[in-house]
């Protein structure tokens, strides 16, 4: 995909996640589930590649160094704008693969890749540029919707769609080519030279996004049933509506 193309498909993209409205609510649980994770590594220098409308700094403060990498145009300027305060917080506006002559010039106590390596063209080549900013105590922690989410194995016993690989309507909008499973996200990242230390999934999401969203707009899903599905997923571990792995590099 030329550059050209590139800055196109994250224009589309931007627009899209701005009008998909449960992912509001979405991003809330996955953002749990990070401050989670900060709180119990206590990581001093973190990247953040790819950080969307709401970087980790609006929400978490106790690193030292923090660089964010974005090449959205509109995320960039927005995360810009969050940190432009903040003592030791940084933004390059790139592509991770990109910028790794920049970013090899600090070293990481945790590389964050939320929510992103199912929309790149090329995930193998990501976390190939991820791996060379590691040093052997970097944690790399990645999420991505999950394949065998609940929501997904409903829709295939009812018939919807014939894999639970098929690509949603939402995805479709998002330009997102591609959905893992935990299984195929471990086997990607453990080829790349990776070993993983932790895997799971959060969130079960029962429907899609747009009946999720109309289920909480009608009351009929309350901020304490959406609780209970957060902490559901410890009784389906593999079945959330997003899967994690924490990783650190294999020598």
């Amino acid at each position: 995909m030329s550059a050209v193309n590139r800055q196109q498909a994250i224009a589309e993209y931007e627009q899209a996640y701005t009008e998909s409205n449960f992912e509001v609510v979405q991003a809330s649980y996955r953002k749990k589930m990070l401050l989670e994770l900060l709180d119990s590594v206590k990581p001093k220098r973190v990247l953040e590649i790819g950080c969307g409308w709401d970087t980790i700094a609006n929400h978490w403060s106790g690193f030292e160094q923090l660089t964010i990498v974005e090449p959205g145009a509109q995320f960039a300027a927005k995360a810009r704008q969050d940190v432009a305060a903040l003592t030791g917080a940084s933004m390059v506006e790139a592509f991770v693969e990109e910028a790794a002559e920049t970013l090899q010039t600090h070293s990481y106590d945790l590389i964050l890749l939320s929510g992103l390596l199912h929309e790149v063209p090329d995930p193998a080549l990501l976390m190939q540029s991820t791996r060379s900013l590691c040093g052997p105590d970097t944690l790399v922690h990645v999420n991505v919707p999950n394949a065998k989410s609940m929501h997904r194995l409903l829709a295939l016993e009812m018939g919807l769609i014939e894999s639970v690989y098929t690509q949603s309507d939402l995805q479709k909008s998002l330009n997102q080519p591609r959905i893992f499973d935990l299984d195929q996200l471990e086997s990607l990242v453990t080829g790349i030279g990776f070993k993983v230390v932790d895997r799971g999934s959060l969130f079960m999401k029962l429907f899609t996004h747009a009946q999720m969203m109309s289920l909480v707009n009608e009351g009929k899903i309350t901020a304490q049933m959406l609780d209970g599905l957060w902490a559901l997923t410890k009784h389906f571990p593999e079945n959330g509506s997003e899967i994690y792995v924490n990783l650190k590099r294999e020598d």
